[in-house]
């Protein structure tokens, strides 16, 4: 059985543009951090605020920083297999 870290570097980034364009979210609602990791902008907040809700997602295991990266795209991750 693979430990966990093996698993983790055999994944494969893809560029958060892309996953981003999955879910319908444009580069211009991103602020991006680098190739692979972006906040998401106020703008799109008040885009989606009047959507129905959609399901929760609990992510775990992701230690976001004190700058809060770390945990958006483990939830566009799981939005886009919801």
């Amino acid at each position: 059985m693979l430990s966990d870290i093996e698993i983790a570097q055999q994944a494969k980034l893809l560029p958060i543009k892309e996953v981003a364009a999955k879910i319908g979210i444009s580069e211009d609602e991103l602020e991006f951090y680098g190739k692979y990791k972006a906040k998401l902008s106020d703008e799109l907040a008040n885009r989606v605020q009047n959507n129905p809700d959609g399901k929760l997602v609990l992510v775990t295991a992701i230690n976001p920083t004190p700058a809060g990266e770390g945990k958006k795209i483990g939830r566009a991750s799981c939005r886009e297999r919801v």
